[in-house]
């Protein structure tokens, strides 16, 4: 079935209420494990509808955020979810003190168990007020990003449509682009302050309410981290500064030499790869989306199909257009056992690597789409972010036809991008344990605490005043995860470290790398990020010797990277 023929109809919460109270009553009162296992797939079919029309609901917005009936529908979710996740927690406790537990988990896995483990510590009861609190706030930042109209050299332009003339290869109409772009956030820079800052308080309440002391171990338990910790994070961050920034620092500083400006670099300037201009895409959004289909035809008969199913029912969206939610992403329709992709193309290189990035998601996921249950059909969001930038990289034997002349470019760019979005990300992380660790940070206090970190992870950046939404310190304000996903943007770094690794054995052997990517995404859900990794016969990224071996390796290509010709 096509997307656009999918049907919807709001789900009615007091019927789904008492359906959920009456399957766990007849799981609990189960006498045996098959009576008890066919309740817990009868769950596993009325959960997987819901979602469904959430998901539909969401996508419809997403497309169009100005549609009032699914502006309705969304709003309807953020009142719904927080009210049903009472009745959900009452399933998982049946379900973790089942007296069939044991051949559950030799069934289905014991990770089912443990990840059911960590929600019941992030729920309670008495959080279901500041939950649709959250959803409310969220929603709003994602209304007020989406509703840029900025005016632009004679248009008026999204912040999406916009990012073409932020890499323009004309200094003043770049700089210009920066500026334009910051002025927006600075015209909406109180709004998005007082949203941030009410964030912080109700996700500070909800930890303290739940018996932790505020947010920090909450958000961990919301993000399902089953095999590491925030010790390691910080141990990861520590071998990124030790090892990442100096050869982040080295990439820009070349960059300085080729564009010819000075060092430190403005923001403008950083965004510049080569004075003759950055790789762009050859050809229309159609054009990518059929080299796209020969890659994948190409790569293996799995992602052939694959590619076939997604064009076929519409389950792409990737044309950037006023009203339309910014970003992209990958979301799954269960009932159909569909991914779906949403993204903005505008133009840039970021049209390949997000149709490769979401597409590396999308495959994941249909590859797991009839694993039992539906929980394990996706990893944790770390392990998944392996999924994806790993697939961008595994795309370059195909970049000639995405680029053309521009391949080159944009296989050093790529790589040097990799590199050095490490540190930006781990800064993110860094910034929102500082921000969940002081709630009570004024957003003055905030954006300060962004500006001294921009002087740890990124010392190549000027900050001068040139732009100054960005060299204020309040550029965290356009990182949509900040508000809507606390603490999820590590999982970037940390996935980016291991498709390197797969990165590194591609430029020997690509038919190896892609079966070592197989290895790592065939078990889904059914093993932690750990566990994936070390399955697939690569490093784990907290090891420092991960990202040391990761960085010589990458720095040694860049170093021998023949750009003859190009400036």
């Amino acid at each position: 079935m096509k997307f656009s023929e999918m049907p919807y109809a709001r789900p009615d919460t007091e019927a789904l209420k008492a359906l959920l109270e009456k399957l766990t009553a007849d799981f609990a009162a189960a006498e045996s494990f098959e009576a008890a296992e066919k309740v817990f797939l009868t769950m596993e079919e009325e959960t997987g509808h819901f979602e469904t029309q959430a998901t539909l609901a969401s996508i419809r917005h997403d497309v169009d955020t100005r549609d009032e009936f699914y502006d309705k529908e969304r709003d309807f979710f953020d009142e719904a979810f927080p009210e049903l996740q009472a009745y959900l927690q009452k399933w998982t406790m049946a379900l973790l003190q089942s007296p069939f537990r044991p051949q559950f988990e030799e069934k289905y896995g014991s990770l089912p168990f443990v990840n059911a483990e960590l929600e019941l510590k992030s729920f309670s009861e008495e959080i279901i007020g500041e939950m649709q609190k959250e959803n409310a706030l969220c929603s709003e930042y994602s209304k007020l990003i989406a509703s840029a109209q900025i005016p632009f050299d004679g248009g008026v332009y999204t912040l999406s449509q916009l990012t073409p003339f932020k890499q323009s290869k004309d200094d003043e109409k770049r700089l210009a682009a920066w500026k334009a772009e910051g002025q927006f956030y600075v015209d909406n820079g109180q709004r998005l302050d007082e949203i941030y800052h009410e964030l912080t308080q109700l996700r500070n309440e909800m930890g303290k309410k739940l018996g932790y002391g505020g947010y920090t171990q909450l958000g961990y338990y919301r993000m399902q981290r089953n095999c590491y910790t925030k010790e390691d994070v910080e141990q990861f961050r520590l071998a990124v500064q030790k090892y990442l920034v100096p050869v982040a620092d080295k990439i820009y500083r070349r960059q300085a030499e080729r564009l010819g400006v000075a060092y430190p670099l403005s923001f403008a300037d950083a965004a510049l790869d080569f004075r003759s201009g950055n790789a762009t895409p050859k050809g229309s959004a159609d054009d990518i989306l059929a080299h796209a289909k020969t890659f994948y035809h190409e790569l293996s008969p799995e992602t052939a199909q694959f590619i076939d199913v997604m064009l076929e029912g519409e389950l792409l969206d990737v044309l950037s257009r006023t009203g339309k939610s910014g970003g992209g992403y990958c979301t799954s329709l269960p009932d159909y056992k569909v991914p779906f992709i949403f993204a903005n193309f505008n133009g840039t290189s970021g049209d390949v690597e997000v149709m490769t990035h979401e597409a590396g998601h999308a495959f994941a996921g249909w590859m797991a789409r009839d694993i039992v249950p539906m929980s394990c059909q996706w990893p944790s969001l770390e392990a998944c972010e392996v999924h994806s930038m790993s697939m961008e990289f595994l795309s370059w034997p195909w970049a000639e036809g995405f680029f053309g002349d521009d391949t080159r470019k944009f296989r050093y760019a790529h790589l040097a991008g990799a590199l050095t979005f490490i540190p930006y990300g781990t800064m993110v992380d860094h910034f929102q344990h500082i921000v969940y660790e002081k709630p009570e940070m004024t957003p003055a206090e905030r954006h300060a605490a962004w500006k001294e970190l921009l002087g740890i992870y990124m010392p190549w950046l000027r900050l001068d005043g040139d732009i100054p939404f960005y060299a204020e310190g309040k550029g965290w304000q356009r990182q949509r995860h900040i508000y809507e996903s606390p603490f999820y943007y590590i999982d970037y770094c940390l996935a980016q470290t291991v498709a390197l690794e797969i990165w590194a054995g591609m430029v020997k052997d690509p038919k190896a790398a892609w079966e070592q990517y197989m290895a790592y995404t065939r078990p889904a859900g059914t093993k932690t990020f750990r566990d994936l990794v070390a399955g697939a016969g690569l490093e784990v990224p907290f090891d420092e010797a991960c990202l040391k071996n990761v960085c010589a390796v990458a720095s040694k290509w860049l170093d021998e990277y023949d750009l003859t010709g190009i400036v």
